[in-house]
């Protein structure tokens, strides 16, 4: 049976090169980077490399990048830490509805301890308002966090300008840039970003790895406490294999950009045009065009997004219906929900995300097969809404 993996958004394939570079670091230099001994200055020689690695791909300093273990990590540690720390300065965040769980979840941790949060709304593209988060602004705020991109819709946010804002008015910005890395080109100095989250495992690196950019003076307390790595950020014996593989990874992916970029563009908007003249009553979710390329949601009216998924899994094709993080939940996605997409849309939508390998082969099979399963979902949908659906 065929196998097509359009779930990009959720991971992505470690590839060779990358693999190429952990590979050693298993078993021949496998030594603690924290150790004195020539073993470990070895491995934090290859940490260092690594480092030096993700802060020339966002241009940062070396010394701002800090390793985690994931970007979920990365986004509580952003969170808690810049609140925290800036407590005596005043006790309100604003982050938008569309925020990952990891950040959402993290504001209401802060809630229980006092903090106030303000969640801003989006528009039906998922953009956030600028005048509303300047009407939102008050003398005690202390952190914004808006995403670059969203993980379900691939909407693009306004980052330099919402940046621009916070410093205005004297407020730290973080940004969760784990689904912008390798998508869209980031320089934290000129987009004034203070914080921003990443991740190895969305960009064919390994999976158990993110890193935290913390610009020099932000002050950011730390969320692990127990050693002395990371300059006394953030305990804990450090991956070197997967840091190795992250610092491959996000090298690769900026030398590759505008290739893979174009080439993911050129086969989405093949995807889509034939979507939309195939198959009736769909809803393309995000951003008509201020959107990164390899992220498609489209709402099937009449269609249960679950069934949908489940059918096109025994074709061979890897879908999702929102964030691999919130899979097996039953709910709907906070994100389109926010967005105030239709009900009937809402129920029936599927992520497409696309990743450098795709074919165009893969891409017309997935086609042939969305259109036959959809038509045998509608046969027996109960829906009934003007002559649509028996």
């Amino acid at each position: 049976m065929k196998r097509v993996y359009l779930d990009n958004a959720a991971t992505t394939n470690c590839s060779n090169e990358v693999l190429n570079e952990m590979l050693p670091v298993f078993n021949a230099v496998y030594g603690n980077s924290n150790s004195l001994h020539t073993f470990g200055r070895e491995a934090s020689a290859i940490v260092d490399r690594a480092r030096d690695r993700v802060a020339n791909a966002i241009g940062a300093k070396s010394n701002e990048i800090y390793f985690t273990s994931s970007g979920t990590e990365a986004n509580n540690w952003a969170i808690k830490g810049v609140a925290r720390a800036n407590r005596a300065k005043g006790n309100h965040i604003i982050v938008s509805k569309i925020e990952h769980d990891s950040v959402l979840e993290s504001c209401k941790v802060l809630e229980q301890e006092g903090f106030e949060v303000t969640y801003l709304k989006v528009d039906q593209n998922g953009l956030v308002s600028l005048a509303d988060l300047m009407h939102n602004i008050r003398k005690d705020t202390i952190l914004i966090s808006i995403m670059a991109v969203n993980n379900e819709v691939g909407t693009i946010q306004n980052i330099k300008a919402i940046a621009k804002t916070a410093h205005e008015n004297g407020i730290v910005f973080h940004t969760d840039a784990v689904s912008a890395i390798g998508s869209v080109k980031i320089d934290v100095e000129d987009m004034e970003i203070d914080v921003m989250s990443m991740s190895a495992h969305k960009i064919y690196g390994p999976k158990g790895c993110g890193a935290l950019y913390i610009k020099n003076g932000v002050e950011c307390s730390n969320l692990i406490d127990g050693g002395t790595q990371e300059r006394g950020r953030r305990g804990g014996t450090l991956n070197v294999p997967a840091i190795a593989g992250f610092g491959k990874a996000i090298e690769i992916a900026m030398r590759d950009i505008i290739v893979n970029q174009q080439k993911i563009k050129t086969i989405r908007d093949y995807f889509v045009r034939q979507i939309s003249q195939r198959i009736q009553y769909i809803r393309v979710n995000g951003h008509p065009y201020q959107k990164v390329q390899g992220i498609i949601n489209i709402g099937f009216e009449m269609v249960d997004a679950e069934s949908l998924l489940m059918m096109l899994d025994l074709e061979g094709i890897e879908v999702s219906t929102g964030s691999a993080c919130t899979s097996g939940v039953a709910q709907k996605s906070h994100v389109l929900t926010a967005m105030g997409i239709p009900e009937e849309y809402v129920k029936g939508a599927i992520r497409f995300s696309f990743g450098k390998n795709i074919s165009k082969e893969d891409i017309d099979y997935t086609i042939d097969k969305l259109v036959e399963i959809v038509g045998k979902l509608r046969a027996i949908s109960p829906v009934t809404k003007t002559g649509r659906a028996k």
